[in-house]
């Protein structure tokens, strides 16, 4: 898979589809205290670990971003599509956005307290994922919490339609939380605690919760 391929194909899509998402999933974090409460002890880690500026990675449209602010923290959202960031600052004027993508994260090296990617390295081709949280640990100051949020299984699916019946072209892969661990370690994480989501349900959701060593 041709790296600027993919990439290209996800940023269309959700620009496609970034007012109508925005919209479906709008009262998401309303809807799930388990997520609410994954948010919560979020904040907590980022102000035990003495505060700072938080990164919320593949923001979409700035609703997690906007909630960790009303918890007292200082987060800013990057997101691949111009179109998501353009429905972030529209629906929250007082945060900061940016356009940017997590293969290549333009951030300085320990310049952010904490770090969240919820449902975003979802896109990413395994060989990617390396690449990846090696950025995530290179910009988190040592200690930082690092909160991962994914689509658990074993399988890869093309996606070509979505939110208000909107053409896409993106890929969604599933992973095991042990995969997903393992590839954490590597980077230089350690491994805090594992939250499954809905595991009765045709496609479960997992949080890992981790932190940068030192």
């Amino acid at each position: 898979m041709n790296t600027d391929d993919w990439l290209a194909d996800t940023r269309t899509s959700y620009d496609t589809v970034a007012v109508s998402y925005a919209d479906q999933m709008r009262n998401a974090l309303a809807e799930r205290p388990y997520l609410r409460g994954a948010l919560a002890l979020f904040a907590d880690k980022v102000r035990a670990a003495g505060g700072g500026p938080v990164a919320d990675v593949g923001c979409g449209p700035g609703k997690v971003t906007a909630h960790l602010h009303g918890l007292g923290v200082d987060a800013f959202g990057i997101d691949l599509s111009p179109g998501m960031i353009d429905v972030a600052r529209r629906d929250h004027p007082g945060l900061r956005f940016e356009v940017g993508s997590m293969t290549d994260l333009d951030l300085p090296a320990v310049s952010v307290a904490g770090l969240l990617a919820w449902w975003s390295l979802i896109h990413i081709p395994d060989h990617e994922v390396p690449t990846v949280l090696g950025h995530f640990h290179r910009v988190l100051r040592p200690g930082g919490p690092l909160q991962l949020g994914f689509h658990v299984g074993d399988q890869s699916r093309l996606k070509t339609e979505g939110y208000g019946g909107h053409p896409m072209k993106v890929h969604v892969h599933r992973r095991k939380p042990d995969q997903v661990a393992t590839w954490l370690r590597d980077a230089g994480f350690e491994i805090e605690a594992q939250l499954l989501l809905d595991p009765d349900e045709k496609t479960p959701g997992a949080i890992l919760f981790a932190r940068r060593q030192s």
